[in-house]
């Protein structure tokens, strides 16, 4: 085992919520082998990855790092050197993680295997196969003594109220389970459920947040690293999606044709964007200096694709460095090119073949935010000789 390898554990909060922390110094077998981990996050205020501490198992956790590095848990022996003080914490009660997936019976354990692997079948995204997986382990193991074709919308309703509502738990969360449950019942059993009659939470509808271009400027300006300069130019330019720019194959680009084939993005949906021929100038000198061998934006390793999680944190360091203190994200990028576009007078229609989208109304959310558009409506008050 490296010597360096080393990894410390201990507790702490987030957002008023136990976790716990795991701390290392970078090593790229450990970052990837921690990116497995059910429930794993990382937090920009913390700087460190976490788990929430109901989901957590030590055993586990020692059993994925064996042989490959030193586990320092003496943060767990002790008692919490951080804790959440009473008045921040809801007084709400907490609930055993694996001991409720504990509960399933090798039957539904089996059945939800099986669904496991139709959704690997049907091409679903990683992040909803363990969604929905992760959603369904809860539910029916909360639902241990009873079959699942047994259950009824009466049960569903009360899971929302004896299980979410009881522990806090997000809106989100209750969207989930339904939708993983009318999933599986669709597959499994027919549709016995009527899911169609329960109720999901209302959605919050927030607008995109979207980068004025003297801080798309100073943020382009503050990145030095021209590689990492090259990765956020793209997913302004095209409209990416992070997913997509890590993902970015050399094969994907034609300059010739001056394209861009986005290739099974979300919703396994293909689709073309065209390349300017300025950012094809700058691709081209990125690779005569570069040379990348399979993807445009390569890792710490040739023929790797850039992480996710590294691609966050030189979002993050070309933000402070530009201080720009508004609340960006990485995919405010892409709100910004669409919105950046429909001000230059694209019609919404090719905007919306651009960014991929199903319906024109999740485009349509863009006309809220143009800024050029709302200048063009004359206020009434302007009309009144006061």
């Amino acid at each position: 085992m490296p010597q360096n390898n080393k990894i410390h554990l201990s507790y702490s909060s987030h957002r008023d919520q136990p976790v716990v922390l795991i701390r290392f110094d970078y090593q790229h077998e450990i970052h990837e082998r921690l990116k497995q981990f059910e429930g794993i996050r990382w937090s920009k205020t913390l700087k460190s990855w976490y788990i929430p501490e109901v989901a957590f198992d030590l055993h586990t956790f020692f059993e994925a790092f064996r042989g490959e590095a030193w586990v320092d848990y003496g943060g767990l022996k002790k008692e919490r050197n951080i804790l959440i003080s009473k008045e921040s914490v809801p007084n709400r009660p907490r609930y055993n993680l694996k001991a409720i997936k504990a509960q399933l019976t090798d039957d539904v354990h089996e059945k939800i295997q099986s669904f496991k692997k139709w959704m690997e079948q049907k091409r679903y995204s990683e992040n909803s196969i363990k969604t929905y997986i992760h959603q369904l382990e809860i539910f029916f193991g909360f639902y241990a003594s009873k079959a699942p074709e047994m259950i009824s919308n009466e049960d569903i309703t009360s899971f929302n109220n004896e299980f979410i509502m009881k522990h806090g738990l997000s809106p989100t969360f209750q969207n989930q389970t339904v939708s993983a449950l009318k999933l599986f019942y669709e597959r499994h059993y027919c549709q016995q459920l009527q899911l169609e009659n329960i109720e999901r939470p209302m959605k919050a509808k927030p607008l995109p947040k979207v980068f004025n271009k003297p801080d798309l400027e100073r943020f382009f300006h503050a990145i030095t690293n021209p590689k990492h300069k090259m990765a956020m130019m793209m997913i302004y330019s095209c409209g990416l999606r992070r997913g997509e720019l890590v993902n970015l194959k050399l094969e994907h680009l034609d300059s010739k044709r001056k394209i861009l084939s986005v290739i099974n993005s979300k919703g396994n949906k293909d689709r073309i964007v065209p390349l300017s021929d300025r950012i094809i100038n700058k691709i081209k000198e990125y690779y005569h200096t570069h040379k990348p061998e399979q993807y445009l934006i390569e890792g710490q390793f040739a023929g790797t694709p850039l992480t996710a999680s590294s691609l966050q944190k030189v979002f993050e360091k070309a933000m402070k460095k530009a201080r720009i203190n508004r609340p960006y994200t990485i995919h405010c990028l892409r709100h910004s090119f669409a919105t950046h576009l429909l001000e230059n007078g694209t019609d919404l229609r090719y905007i919306q073949e651009l960014l991929g989208h199903k319906s024109s109304t999740t485009t349509e959310i863009y006309t809220h935010v143009s800024r050029r558009s709302l200048q063009n409506i004359k206020n009434p008050f302007d009309d009144l000789e006061i």
